[in-house]
């Protein structure tokens, strides 16, 4: 499912306009993004936890030459899905 298609299911099963559930679901994706910046999280019961991990840095190998290279540590999003939405996608 794309991004459109998101945007027509919200919309029909709300009863909003395509227009109106664009428009939630930009807001969604950027609250996400800043919050996640800030380094805080959200949680949403029964659906999951968005949050921003820490990732050390580490040595990697350029698959090309193989020579070895330094990755700088970095923060990533995550998400970790709640027992209600594990169990849905389950049955």
């Amino acid at each position: 499912m794309n991004k459109t298609e998101l945007v027509a299911a919200l919309a029909a099963q709300s009863g909003a306009s395509k227009k109106d559930a664009e428009a939630v679901l930009n807001a969604f994706v950027d609250v996400v993004g800043d919050t996640l910046k800030k380094g805080d999280k959200i949680s949403l019961v029964g659906f999951g936890t968005f949050e921003a991990r820490k990732r050390a840095a580490r040595e990697g190998k350029n698959p090309q030459t193989g020579a070895k290279i330094k990755i700088a540590a970095t923060t990533v999003p995550a998400f970790k899905a709640g027992k209600a939405l594990k169990d849905k996608v389950a049955k």
